[in-house]
């Protein structure tokens, strides 16, 4: 069984703090991408396959978000303010497989696996429509002693990816799901996803 060390790397995904949340407490294991608007390539690339998650937060929308997970939304913003100077470094990420993704059908068939309203994940799909979506499975590993940083304005912007300027100390973690958890979920996920035509898969292959 591979061996998961925390990340040397300071590579962090920038991703809706809801979404971090829903990662960190196992109601999902996938997030879709299509990248941001000033990415270097012009599309979403899987830089490496652990970082960090950076959670946002001021453009985070209720409407996105399904009714049920909703109180996610709201936990996260609970002492947050447009002002506020720091953000919380908590989660580390493995992304076991990549899946690139053109078919509406299958991105609706997948709408139980995740906290987003069809509305948001038509609008990934559309956005640059001649561009994949990438739907990584993401393994998720909770750091015992979670890290405060202070927001620069070099994470600003709508990008994917960005280097953290602050180092993060190694520290315990612990996965967020067991490999049985984990591996049922994404086995859900696959069954929908593996015969059709309109996907890549992969998975590995970084060092």
């Amino acid at each position: 069984m591979q061996s998961i060390v925390q990340p040397l790397s300071p590579l962090s995904l920038k991703e809706w703090a809801v979404a971090v949340k829903a990662l960190g407490e196992g109601e999902q294991i996938i997030t879709i991408r299509k990248g941001g608007l000033y990415e270097e390539t012009r599309e979403f690339r899987l830089e490496n396959n652990q970082f960090y998650l950076y959670p946002t937060y001021e453009h985070q929308k209720r409407d996105m978000v399904k009714t049920d997970y909703q109180h996610l939304l709201d936990a996260t913003l609970e002492g947050w303010t447009m002002d506020k100077k720091t953000v919380m470094i908590e989660y580390f990420a493995e992304v076991t497989d990549d899946v690139e993704l053109m078919d509406e059908t299958k991105l609706r068939a997948l709408s139980p696996f995740h906290i987003w309203t069809d509305n948001f994940a038509d609008v990934r799909l559309h956005w640059k429509k001649k561009q994949p979506l990438h739907i990584l499975f993401v393994r998720m590993y909770r750091l015992e002693q979670p890290v405060e940083i202070p927001i620069d304005a070099a994470y600003q912007g709508c990008k994917s990816w960005h280097d953290l300027l602050v180092e993060i100390p190694r520290a315990t973690f612990t996965p967020v799901l067991s490999d049985e958890e984990f591996a049922a979920k994404k086995a859900a996920i696959m069954t929908i996803l593996q015969n059709e035509h309109s996907i890549s898969i992969s998975s590995g292959g970084f060092s």
